[in-house]
């Protein structure tokens, strides 16, 4: 491993210090520093009894380690030879490999692949919680303890969806972690990073949580981290975020590094309540099952919000019912926004797919829905997510468009079936955009299909002009792209 340690060594100082500086119900009354000598410092309790000397996160840190695991991984991959085409016109090469030029030296080789990475123990019959990428394809799995030991493991289960996988070694009484509820975790609470980073050993690093519920990373699926400028490097993936506590709150994933593979400050971890829903259905069913509601949702935008008589932006914009889904069942339409689910606010369209995707297939939810400005009720009965909805629902929040300088056309069933959507569906494509009008920048896409202009119907390009030429500062239109539809304002 080649790694440039810098060694820093503290400069000889020479203080004198009477402070008397609050510190959570601590009083520091004295401290004095000379020519480098260990610190005097006496520490008073709001009631006059002395208090321990020592500040910091030992005793956390303590309760904590035990239960954070190396894991080594290894897999077999194949890889090409150096030679392919003809033999080398050797004849010393050809007295050992013969005149056989078939390409047998690009036949592929076997190799094996190392991998590092750390995870968690969350229960003392050895159950370890890590991410996907860390046991992803892998033949070999060993998981070496805090006292050294080293034992093999076994893959329970995955879910690459949102990278957290679940291993189980043959062990018993063992530390484990305690789980706290990330749903309380709040930007500014302290965050320790606990794993084995650059397999250098057990190592702790201390930040802030810098934010919560980031999405639109392009890192999973589904998406809703915790991020902390906490130190995270390569080998920390699957390890422990946990709060001042010691309590378990996030599995460390991901990190932004701009030109290094090193810490930039800006780490990622999926939150504990996600990671332990996934878990308890692995150990359960093997696998992971989702509720689907059936739709595409898209955020809510001021010009949107607007558009559909909301006060302000916020819920998420039905942008297409799936047929046949606990949606369509229900009555959902497209142009609804579910403003509540179950009572509770909804953000926008991730927030909304998240608390879905953690809800068990049958479960029934109540939902406060806005439509045509007015409010109503619904419940609906969900459903097992299917496996194309899956790939569909990651498509949801696509073009923030405007239409100056859009060409369209007519359709007819030949260019209907070429473009993927129903051969019976009405509207016009989208033929052409102009790279310098504001429609270039927004995602809008020759082949798309503008169904509505202002909720108004549009069958042709006659439609389409006249809806255009009366409409004002703000359009809303309706768009179908390969059979989904979704709503895009300009």
């Amino acid at each position: 491993m080649n790694q440039q340690i810098s060694w820093l060594k503290p400069k000889a100082v020479a203080m004198g210090v009477v402070l008397a500086l609050g510190l959570g119900g601590l009083s520091v009354v004295g401290a004095t520093l000379a020519g480098g000598a260990n610190p005097a410092v006496t520490l008073k309790l709001a009631d006059g009894n002395e208090a321990p000397s020592r500040i910091g996160f030992a005793p956390v840190v303590k309760r904590v380690l035990p239960a954070v695991v190396n894991i080594s991984s290894s897999k077999v991959v194949q890889t090409p030879t150096g030679f392919s085409g003809q033999l080398p016109n050797d004849p010393l090469f050809r007295q050992f490999f013969g005149d056989d030029s078939s390409g047998r030296f690009n036949m592929p080789r076997e190799q094996r692949e190392q991998g590092l990475g750390s995870g968690v123990i969350v229960s003392p019959n050895g159950y370890i919680l890590t991410n996907n990428h860390v046991v992803d394809g892998a033949s070999d799995i060993r998981v070496t303890l805090s006292d050294k030991r080293e034992l093999k493991a076994k893959v329970i289960g995955t879910d690459p969806k949102t990278d957290i996988a679940v291993v189980k070694i043959d062990a018993t009484e063992l530390p484990s972690i305690t789980i706290g509820d990330s749903s309380k975790v709040q930007i500014g609470d302290y965050a320790l990073a606990v794993g084995d980073p650059f397999g250098v050993g057990q190592t702790v690093t201390m930040g802030i949580v810098s934010a919560t519920g980031r999405t639109g990373l392009g890192i999973e699926d589904y998406e809703d981290f915790i991020q902390t400028d906490a130190p995270i490097n390569p080998g920390n993936s699957g390890g422990a975020l946990v709060n001042d506590r010691g309590e378990l709150v996030g599995i460390n994933t991901a990190i932004i590094a701009h030109g290094s593979e090193g810490n930039q400050g800006i780490g990622f971890a999926v939150p504990v309540n996600l990671a332990r829903t996934v878990m308890e259905e692995i150990v359960k069913n093997g696998k992971v099952t989702r509720a689907y509601l059936g739709i595409l949702p898209q955020d809510v935008t001021p010009a949107m919000a607007k558009a559909f008589g909301e006060k302000e932006p916020g819920g998420a914009l039905v942008g297409d019912v799936t047929p046949n889904s606990p949606a369509a069942r229900s009555g959902l339409q497209r142009g609804d926004i579910i403003l509540e689910l179950n009572g509770k606010p909804v953000r926008d369209s991730n927030q909304l797919r998240m608390s879905i995707s953690m809800m068990h297939p049958d479960a029934s939810v109540s939902l406060k829905v806005l439509r045509n400005g007015a409010e109503h009720e619904m419940s609906v009965n969900l459903a097992e997510l299917p496996v194309k909805e899956a790939s569909l629902q990651n498509d949801t929040n696509s073009s923030k468009s405007s239409l100056s300088g859009v060409s369209v056309e007519n359709m007819d069933a030949e260019m209907a079936q070429q473009l993927g959507v129903p051969t019976n569906t009405a509207g016009v494509v989208v033929t052409g955009i102009s790279p310098s009008s504001p429609a270039a920048d927004s995602g809008l896409r020759r082949g798309d299909v503008i169904q509505q202009v202002n909720r108004q119907p549009i069958r042709t390009t006659s439609d389409f002009e006249r809806a255009m030429g009366s409409s004002k500062d703000e359009t809303l239109l309706l768009v179908n792209r390969q059979g989904s539809t979704m709503y895009v304002t300009v």
